[in-house]
């Protein structure tokens, strides 16, 4: 998936690639406080203010910190930050920061790193997609250094998600003002304040970190991490059988038999998560509302659910997911319609020949190409359920399974248009519902809106939820919004996921199961003998 994490959740990654060996540490592996995790691809980027995927963010999170921390009951905590106060007219935040934090190479943690790393996210040359996430009505958020442990932040208006924007990782100053950002071998070999040290990455085997004995909090019990990259789903849980690793994700069609597997602990939950298929907006064929309303009345979601995820998910319909507070009582959705989609597709001159079942405009028959990451069983069938609705009304899909490095590339250039005609991806949300660098039109093509998408009063409810503070007004706001992506499509959105986890029963600490991840502190988690 391109699952796209908001804030630093401590929490488990997702597969790529076979453990070969553990160069240096193989005295170490068979001590019980060696804790073994998988991560669904390899990382891109060891950077939190330049990292796009979900598998850059499981590592960036065990290695940095931020001003605040989400907890497993999805509340917001200080982490460097040690208080702070916020001004009558919510326009001026004031943060004192913890002292004697080190820097995982031994240099101080002070308010310059902070003001530096919010200063570099907001620099024109840095190749973030958060930029946005600091800018209102066209102006930047303020950071201002008071003394070396106080720092100042101010806003010209009120900005409800600020304080959810301040859980990024925060980045050393003295490392990255020496060279480019954007090239700097520090993006693989990272230094930050969190609870654990990069020690080493081998491609395509695993990321290993180790403790930070010199951690500010408390300090964590397990002395390394192995995060094994394991791109395939099915690999990944023959690897968690065989206890090679401590944890997996679970394809519904396994999980009845690994919860009755004494050898493992299973979970489920829902995430703020949603699958969807994106349209290229800016594709021909897609850049008719119409078209992409048709398309969405041919696709059978229930049994993408059903059949695909075993009843463990439900039809999604909206860009949010129903464990979101801002999520409408009635959301607006196409129902899955094939007669009524030919006849939109008629009004719009497409001819549908019966015998030969295939649908055309001009004498040329619809085809288009879905891409999508290899290793997501789920996405993959739905990829060929998609492909099978679609050619019941005549549409000739094809379907491409890439390396997720090679996927997220296309996704992520900045050309216009993208080379891509529809993808097969997923959102992770963050705790608040503002979506700007989703939706908002000056997010395309350098931001997280890669379809594509303009629409003028999306673009207002955005900034509007931006500034309102009161949170049923803003619900209002949202709900809206919903309503009007939904009606025009730039994505079809197909399934909230229900989250299937197992752990091996020797892991200990595990926070009740939710978002925020069973492993979220990750200080907490410890290892028993069997």
């Amino acid at each position: 998936m391109l699952i796209m994490l908001k804030f630093p959740l401590r929490f488990i990654g997702l597969l790529i690639g076979v453990l070969i060996g553990v160069v240096g540490c193989s005295s170490d592996l068979s001590d019980n406080q060696v804790l073994t995790l998988r991560l669904g691809a390899e990382p891109s980027m060891l950077n939190p203010i330049l990292s796009t995927d979900s598998p850059s963010s499981s590592v960036n999170g065990y290695v940095f910190s931020g001003l605040l921390k989400v907890t497993p009951e999805l509340e917001l905590e200080p982490d460097l930050a040690e208080s702070y106060t916020v001004s009558a007219d919510g326009l001026v935040y004031l943060f004192n920061l913890k002292q004697n934090i080190k820097w995982h190479d031994g240099e101080a943690f002070t308010a310059h790193d902070v003001k530096y790393t919010y200063d570099m996210i907001l620099n024109p040359s840095t190749n973030t997609v958060r930029r946005s996430d600091y800018i209102i009505d066209g102006k930047a958020v303020e950071f201002k250094v008071l003394d070396e442990y106080t720092l100042q932040i101010r806003m010209h208006k009120p900005y409800a998600p600020l304080l959810n924007r301040l859980t990024m990782g925060i980045i050393p100053e003295h490392i990255f003002e020496v060279t480019d950002i954007n090239t700097a071998k520090e993006n693989q070999n990272p230094i930050g304040t969190g609870p654990y040290k990069f020690k080493q990455w081998e491609t395509s085997q695993f990321v290993l970190l180790e403790a930070n004995e010199a951690y500010y909090d408390e300090p964590p019990k397990i002395k390394k991490i192995i995060m094994k990259i394991i791109p395939d789903n099915n690999t990944a849980l023959i690897s968690f059988e065989k206890e090679e690793i401590l944890s997996s994700g679970i394809p519904g069609k396994d999980f009845k038999r690994i919860a009755k597997n004494d050898l493992f602990n299973t979970y489920r939950y829902y995430d703020l998560a949603y699958t969807y298929l994106g349209l290229n907006c800016k594709h021909p064929l897609f850049s008719n509302k119409n078209v992409r309303k048709a398309l969405a009345m041919s696709i059978d979601k229930r049994s993408i659910v059903d059949g695909i995820l075993l009843g463990y998910g439900k039809p999604a319909h909206i860009p949010t997911s129903p464990e979101m507070w801002t999520y409408p009582k009635k959301p607006f959705f196409y129902d899955y319609n094939k007669k009524e989609a030919l006849k939109i597709f008629a009004e719009e001159g497409y001819i549908f020949d019966k015998e030969k079942n295939i649908l055309s405009k001009d004498d040329k028959p619809v085809t288009f190409k879905i891409i999508t990451n290899k290793g997501n069983k789920d996405r993959e069938l739905a990829a060929t359920l998609i492909q099978k609705n679609l050619k019941e009304i005549g549409i000739e899909v094809s379907i491409q399974l890439m390396e997720w490095s090679s996927f997220i590339a296309i996704v992520n250039e900045h050309v216009d248009p993208k080379k891509f005609d529809a993808v097969i991806l997923g959102w992770s949300l963050g705790l608040d519902p503002d979506a700007y660098s989703l939706w908002h039109s000056r997010e395309y093509p350098k931001g997280f809106n890669f379809v594509g998408y303009s629409n003028s009063d999306v673009d207002d409810f955005l900034v509007m939820g931006r500034k309102e503070l009161d949170r049923e007004e803003r619900k209002m706001i949202y709900e809206k919004m919903y309503e009007e992506i939904a009606m025009d499509v730039p994505y079809i959105f197909l399934y909230y996921p229900e989250s299937l986890v197992g752990l091996n029963k020797i892991i200990q600490g595990v926070s009740p199961a939710g978002p925020a991840g069973l492993l979220n502190p990750i200080e907490n988690i410890y290892l028993i003998e069997k």
